[in-house]
């Protein structure tokens, strides 16, 4: 199966693909109406807007530096997970996608990076659940914690969200993984327990995103890694602006091998052209 992401809304109903996944909510802070018959798309702690209306919203190191995108490495700025109203606010918007999309694809859900967060809210509840965890002899003295009970924690906190949210999704429920497959890396970077993740989630999407695709062998080692880390089916998302049909299509075909589906991002002409190109060659004349 084929597929496009996209923010305009006739490009998610384009014949030539099998699914349409449209943009209720971005990384920016736009927000738009979901459409019929598509799969309603929403940044759940990627939130540009947000964050800089309200930096208390913003995940903080040990040493207060926020996550905002001026930062190294990041494109967007985030918003702490365990902050109370947000993640109501991203519950409700998850509801209301569910009534006229059954399908709907969480995005950017997770902690920033393994250092985050310390801010005041996450290190009371997690020294409260570290108490508690002490109390019923779970866990260690509160005094002798490390950054693995942190993570612990974390990761606890995002497959509550993640639940919660699936929970108000009717149709098939979809979540975004970090191009990571590393055992390890996205519980350690994200806080994302695959395996808790995966009772609660129909399809991970994983983007694999070059500007050239000139050569394809990482795509390859990367899907692989997912193929093998994951019980769950997933998607490869190809990133389609402003790349040589060629190569979109040379990736195309790596891709297709390994994702349930192959997804083009945020360029449905040169996706379909892509598909019309290779379906072209494919019906060639019979050589004499």
């Amino acid at each position: 199966m084929y597929g496009v992401v996209t923010r305009n809304e006739e490009e998610a109903c384009w014949p030539d693909f099998d699914r349409g996944f449209y943009e209720v909510k971005d990384v920016s802070g736009r927000s738009a109406e979901p459409v019929p018959d598509t799969v309603s798309m929403v940044s759940c702690f990627g939130d540009n807007a947000a964050a800089e209306e309200n930096p208390d919203l913003v995940p903080i190191t040990p040493d207060g530096v926020r996550a905002t995108r001026e930062r190294t490495y990041f494109d967007w700025a985030y918003v702490c997970p365990t902050h109370d109203g947000y993640r109501e606010g991203l519950l409700e918007i998850v509801a209301d996608c569910a009534e006229v999309t059954p399908d709907v694809r969480l995005d950017d859900v997770g902690f920033p990076r393994p250092e985050y967060c310390y801010c005041d809210r996450c290190n009371e509840r997690f020294e409260s659940w570290v108490r508690a965890r002490h109390d019923r002899g779970e866990g260690p003295h509160p005094a002798e914690t490390t950054v693995e009970d942190r993570y612990e924690w974390r990761a606890e906190r995002i497959t509550e969200f993640v639940e919660a949210a699936t929970d108000r999704i009717p149709g098939r429920s979809y979540l975004t993984l970090y191009p990571d497959p590393y055992d390890g890396h996205l519980y350690e970077r994200a806080g994302l327990d695959i395996e808790a993740l995966e009772a609660h989630v129909d399809e991970f999407v994983v983007p694999l995103y070059d500007t050239y695709y000139g050569t394809t062998y990482w795509l390859e080692a990367i899907a692989k890694g997912f193929q093998s880390r994951l019980e769950t089916p997933f998607s490869v998302e190809l990133y389609a602006v402003d790349v040589d049909i060629d190569n979109l299509i040379h990736a195309l075909e790596v891709a297709e091998e390994y994702g349930e589906s192959v997804l083009f991002g945020y360029d449905a002409s040169n996706g379909r052209a892509a598909l019309r190109r290779r379906d072209a060659d494919e019906r060639d004349g019979v050589e004499w």
